[in-house]
């Protein structure tokens, strides 16, 4: 059985698909974790696993999810039936439902900054004190759960629109938008003076500065930044028509993620260094280092409206996805239960994710395993969820699923050579599954 609905070209798979890739991952994570890794060599490093370990991963997420044409659990339940592979879907369900929950936060934290800029509130400040403004904001209840499910309510409201009006609109709308204001803001930045070392910092590399932990931070980032390991992508490609290039669009959208973090890069760095700032700021670089630069910039807080709004989209549509996939499973292609179960849902994840919220004011002396409940949802979905979701994915698709069918899937609507399947396959079934391995293996010992 199909689903009811599917994207309606092309383009509008590619930019959802990329939406929800391209979020915090991207823009936050990215940049602070290469800041903290010497720059260069963490990003030669990522780039290299980005297309050995991401671009793999992806296309085996299209594969099962094309495959089948149905949800994240259903696929498995059609391809394997009878076994107990659907819940590598059911535990996609509850890394999002977990992911959202304190994701909506970070959302929140966005829209609250914006709220401060556009009103003159953080205009004129020093370091210091955009860090005392974001550690009171963040601390204070009302505002940090007000923003929280406001962020939310938009997440669901076009989640419950569907998949062509709702969710490859907005794409449609935003993601073209972010690569603009992008573009705008790597103008601004680079042409600074004292940028250079920004762009040395980024684009050449120094090995000296390479440890075992930078080479596992790369390898991991290379697929948190795709949002694999949660069946977004399974979810996705499930409304894609069998006539379209797979590989392709697999291919468009790491590229697609690929150029997002170098803008972000290219933002951010060069502006670092020109104003005499640490790329290793850590976390916190982007609401308190960035806000500083861009007010000692000429019309800088313009410059900074703009990198929000940027921020805001790419949050938006990685949080469409996440909502989609549990949502997809609830509903069944129902329209009417789509919109009853996103409410639903929705309204769940909120109320989920008031713990993390209150983190750093009500609740911040409260600890679970050492961790805030922020911290520790973090934890559980990046260094336990999405890597054990992704290894079970990885040795699905290679080992349960028949390889001449699996063939013919992907090369459905391209003319791909089975020699470059065969590639894939081998990478898919020996090297992927030894790389996640050996992130999560780091991840215990640390």
């Amino acid at each position: 059985m199909k689903q009811q609905e599917q994207f309606s070209s092309r383009l509008g798979f590619i930019l959802s698909a990329a939406g929800a890739a391209i979020g915090l991952g991207a823009i936050w994570k990215f940049p602070y974790i290469a800041g903290e890794n010497g720059g260069g060599a963490f990003l030669l490093l990522f780039l290299i696993f980005t297309m050995i370990l991401g671009l793999p991963l992806l296309l085996a997420e299209f594969s099962i999810g094309r495959t089948a044409q149905q949800n994240a659990v259903r696929s498995f339940q059609i391809i394997a039936p009878g076994t107990k592979w659907y819940l590598i879907g059911i535990l996609g369900m509850i890394s999002v439902f977990v992911l959202l929950s304190f994701y909506s936060v970070v959302g929140g934290w966005i829209i609250t900054y914006f709220w401060k800029m556009i009103t003159g509130q953080l205009n004129g400040l020093t370091e210091p004190e955009y860090a005392e403004i974001f550690a009171s904001t963040i601390a204070n209840p009302a505002i940090s759960l007000g923003a929280q499910l406001f962020f939310m309510i938009i997440t669901i409201i076009v989640i419950t629109r569907g998949v062509q009006n709702g969710i490859e609109q907005a794409n449609k709308i935003m993601m073209p938008a972010l690569a603009i204001l992008f573009i705008i803001l790597v103008i601004r930045s680079v042409t600074l003076d004292g940028a250079s070392a920004g762009f040395s910092f980024l684009f050449y590399p120094d090995f000296s500065k390479v440890t075992a932990h930078t080479v596992l931070d790369a390898m991991g980032q290379s697929f948190f930044t795709l949002s694999l390991g949660v069946s977004a992508m399974i979810t996705y490609s499930s409304y894609l028509p069998k006539d379209q290039n797979m590989p392709k669009s697999a291919v468009s959208i790491v590229a697609m993620n690929i150029m997002v973090v170098l803008l972000a890069g290219l933002v951010i760095f060069p502006a670092v260094f020109a104003f005499g700032m640490e790329p290793d700021a850590g976390p916190t670089l982007l609401f308190n280092v960035l806000p500083t630069i861009f007010s000692q910039m000429p019309a800088g807080m313009l410059f900074f409206a703009v990198f929000l709004i940027v921020f805001l989209f790419a949050t938006l549509t990685s949080a469409f996805s996440m909502l989609e996939i549990i949502v997809a499973v609830l509903s069944r292609g129902n329209k009417r239960k789509r919109k009853q179960w996103a409410w639903i849902i929705g309204f769940a994840i909120f109320l989920f994710g008031i713990p993390s919220s209150l983190s750093f004011g009500l609740l911040s002396d409260v600890s679970l395993f050492g961790k805030s409940w922020f911290d520790l949802a973090d934890y559980m979905v990046s260094n336990v969820f999405m890597p054990t979701g992704a290894l079970l994915i990885s040795i699905f698709i290679s080992f349960k699923m028949k390889k001449s069918a699996l063939y013919e899937e992907i090369k459905s609507g391209s003319n791909l050579r089975f020699s470059v399947f065969q590639a894939w396959f081998f990478l898919i079934r020996y090297i992927v599954p030894v790389l996640i391995i050996l992130v999560m293996l780091d991840v215990i010992k640390g």
